[in-house]
């Protein structure tokens, strides 16, 4: 996947254009009265900076209605003044004051592309970062890491990014192997390295060490000799999944002979994980098999796998599992997935699935491909259609060419308004209690006549 490297970019680091932003939290006022209280103090401030910049503290404020919103109730000045003082915020004294700046300014950077803004405080924003994933705890370290993996989705491969990840780096890598620190934020911190390895590492033996790094935790899940055929689960186990995702990102960016170690290596151990009982983990492992397939298939087409018939009874086994102890949506979810797995690694085959994102259409139609998309959207989440449509990195990485652009008046007659989805979703909601109704009164009918 090609990614073009931006060398050529002037740095520009500091806070410059912050003080507004402070200035303006430090004067929020209560009914129109100034108080002269400490402007950021745990037990006063929280709450009155809070409800100064409520639009933006709120985490879903910026993903529910994305930067059409943006555009229509406030100019890019206005955002920009707005951000920063959230930047401004993440040197609160308040442990819920800086987590929800670092979420604000993370959904805004996920809703709309402003990367000359984030350019000139990329070093104030790296700092914030760092602070708070070395002095924060769960919650903060969880918001920090998200926001590095957006910032640096932002700024795209180039020596920033690289600057990011040299900071960060060695410091989400401590918190992954801490095994005191919370599961929640080193899951969020694997996710994080990953993606930032992704796209701005730029020396081989970093990307070994990530690898490396990331192996050591999941390889925990395998199924040793004395165990049983059942792997249980345990509180690890979601923190193991995030690493072999992450891994399996990487691994899509080695070299070749990168690639075929780390297949020789996993590729007789990393079945053992289908036989856990936890269905997430069941398909993660699946996933990143067949992903491992496409690759070994693509640098040798007559690849040949030795348990490959043990391997393919264990993929229909779960695609047609039919056990009475697992939930309903667990078996439905697994079934699907395994159904696609199976003829990856059986027929070479995968479904194709089109993705909509404004006039444009994006075909995803490999295992590799589709593990890219899905970790970019568990990080951008509503954002990633803005995203394909705007960032060049993005569309680079997608094979989507130059951004298109748009008139006004195209864009206009896309979008839809607040008041029109309500109207949709009211009447679709109609329509499924009308439905569901009318089976009711069926059920009710057959019941009386027996």
């Amino acid at each position: 996947m090609p990614k073009n490297k931006k060398r050529n970019t002037p740095h520009r680091g500091g806070s410059g254009g912050s003080g507004s932003g402070a200035a303006a939290a430090t004067a929020a006022t209560t009914g129109g009265q100034h108080r002269n209280v400490q402007p950021f103090s745990d037990e006063d401030a929280s709450i009155e900076t809070m409800s100064h910049c409520s639009g933006y503290s709120d985490p879903s404020s910026f993903a529910e209605d994305g930067p059409e919103v943006l555009d229509e109730e406030g100019t890019q000045e206005d955002l920009e003044y707005k951000l920063k003082g959230f930047i401004d915020l993440t040197l609160d004294k308040s442990a819920k004051t800086r987590q929800a700046a670092l979420e604000s300014i993370k959904n805004a950077l996920a809703s709309k592309m402003l990367y000359e803004f984030i350019l000139e405080r990329r070093m104030t924003l790296t700092d914030s970062i760092e602070r708070c994933l070395k002095k924060g705890k769960s919650d903060e370290q969880r918001a920090a890491a998200s926001l590095a993996s957006v910032l640096c989705i932002q700024l795209g491969p180039g020596i920033e990014s690289e600057e990011v990840l040299k900071t960060l780096g060695p410091i989400l890598k401590k918190i992954i192997c801490d095994g005191t620190a919370s599961i929640q934020a080193r899951q969020t911190c694997a996710t994080c390295f990953g993606v930032c390895c992704f796209i701005a590492t730029d020396d081989i033996t970093e990307l070994y060490s990530t690898l490396e790094c990331l192996e050591s935790i999941f390889t925990k899940s395998y199924l040793k000799e004395k165990d049983t055929n059942v792997i249980c689960s345990t509180p690890n186990t979601v923190l193991h999944i995030s690493c072999l995702l992450a891994w399996t990102l990487l691994l899509t960016i080695c070299p070749i002979n990168e690639v075929k170690k780390k297949l020789e290596m996993h590729f007789h151990k990393l079945p053992s994980l289908l036989s856990s009982d936890d269905v997430n983990m069941r398909i993660a492992a699946g996933e990143s098999l067949a992903l491992m397939f496409e690759l070994a298939r693509g640098m040798e087409s007559d690849f040949f796998y030795e348990d490959m018939e043990s391997l393919t009874q264990m993929l229909r086994a779960l695609a047609t599992d039919g056990n009475k102890h697992r939930a309903k949506v667990d078996k439905r979810k697994q079934r699907s997935v395994f159904r696609d797995i199976l003829r990856a690694v059986e027929e070479r085959d995968f479904p194709t699935e089109t993705v909509k994102f404004g006039p444009e259409r994006m075909y995803i139609d490999c295992w590799v491909k589709k593990h890219t998309y899905d970790t970019f959207k568990e990080v951008l989440g509503s954002g990633m259609q803005y995203h394909l449509q705007s960032n060049e990195f993005l569309r680079n990485v997608f094979e989507l060419g130059p951004p298109v652009m748009l008139d006004a008046a195209t864009l206009k007659t896309m979008k839809i308004s607040r008041f029109e989805r309500h109207l949709y979703n009211s009447a679709a909601f109609k329509a499924r209690t009308k439905a569901r109704s009318k089976c009711r009164d069926k059920r009710a009918d057959v019941g009386e006549f027996f």
